[in-house]
């Protein structure tokens, strides 16, 4: 059995580089740094994610979280100031050339943030790895010219000729079957059933996003309001959410929020989460009731993002996998 690890060891001492860099990016801009629970007593609502369970002693079930948010804002609504995290997080399911259920997020949360101003300090952050990845010696990956930005509409539109938030799931379901053909077989089509966000989402993985491709780095906002998560919806047009995602040559690394505050409404979109998993067969799951007293008390008005630690490494050093930038694999 194969016991070596899928890095090399160059790639490692490339790795560390880029963890200081990364650490001293946040100290000089002041942010705290907090180290918050792997183990939770709550799994999370959302239907495309799925925690892992752990067995102990105890009478309460326990899982390893899928991200720190919940803490975090727990922290934030107890007063703490602007902060950051990196960490190991879990979700169950996720294998594949950029995916492994165990890997390294990197999330960080600014009090009174506009949406495009932490998206523009994610770009600078991204900006100032690439430089630090080529200063270790390897060829440059990521273009530093100024991110492109999109909208969620008008990639979709320019990819597919298709409005993604106008158009009926008949119209989204027939451009599927064209551009995907034999990929589409009659098992996928039974699983997305008449879901409309799960169609966006394939078409968003397996078309939309390899236009970007070509890029360097690209910010996509105005995501379909189906798809806020934890985000607030944009006061001037609630179809879309406060939401953007981070492109690195095609491969997406980040997704930030304006984040919601309003506890009754988080909790009207948990128990919509809810139906969905139960009409998609996954296991219901109990929304954590600290998350919800937190917001309750008083959320400050800040906007966050998580991006994968383990793909800007691995787009910045020019490998090939996920499993390449990592020591051991799961």
């Amino acid at each position: 059995m194969p016991w070596p690890p899928t890095a090399s060891l160059a790639t490692l001492h490339q790795r560390a580089q880029l963890l200081g860099a990364t650490r001293a990016f946040f100290a000089e801009r002041g942010l705290l740094e907090v180290d918050t629970p792997a183990l939770v007593r709550h799994a999370v609502t959302d239907p495309h994610l799925e925690n892992i369970q752990v067995r102990t002693s105890g009478n309460h079930p326990l899982f390893l979280h899928t991200s720190p948010e919940f803490h975090m804002k727990r922290l934030l609504a107890a007063g703490a100031p602007d902060i950051w995290q990196l960490g190991k997080v879990f979700r169950d399911g996720e294998a594949g050339r950029h995916h492994e259920p165990e890997f390294t997020l990197l999330e960080w949360y600014r009090r009174d943030y506009t949406l495009a101003r932490l998206a523009d300090e994610t770009c600078e952050l991204l900006a100032a790895l690439a430089k630090v990845a080529e200063g270790t010696g390897a060829p440059p990956r990521l273009s530093l010219e100024p991110p492109v930005h999109w909208t969620y509409a008008d990639l979709f539109r320019e990819a597919l000729g298709v409005d993604p938030l106008t158009a009926p799931l008949i119209d989204i379901q027939a451009c599927a079957r064209k551009v995907l053909g034999a990929q589409l077989d009659p098992g996928l089509y039974r699983d997305l059933g008449d879901e409309t966000s799960l169609w966006l989402d394939l078409l968003m993985s397996h078309v939309v996003s390899k236009r970007l491709a070509g890029t360097g780095i690209a910010v996509v906002t105005g995501y379909p309001a189906a798809q806020a998560a934890l985000a607030r919806l944009n006061p001037a047009d609630p179809r879309v959410a406060e939401r953007f995602e981070i492109f690195c040559g095609g491969i997406e690394v980040a997704n930030g929020y304006r984040e919601l505050t309003d506890a009754a409404e988080q909790n009207r979109r948990f128990s919509a989460e809810r139906a969905f998993r139960a009409r998609l067969g996954r296991r219901d799951v109990v929304p954590d009731p600290q998350l919800l007293a937190a917001l309750e008390s008083g959320l400050p008005d800040c906007a966050g993002v998580a991006v994968g630690f383990d793909r800007v490494v691995m787009v910045l050093l020019g490998l090939g996998t996920l499993q390449a930038a990592i020591s051991f694999p799961t």
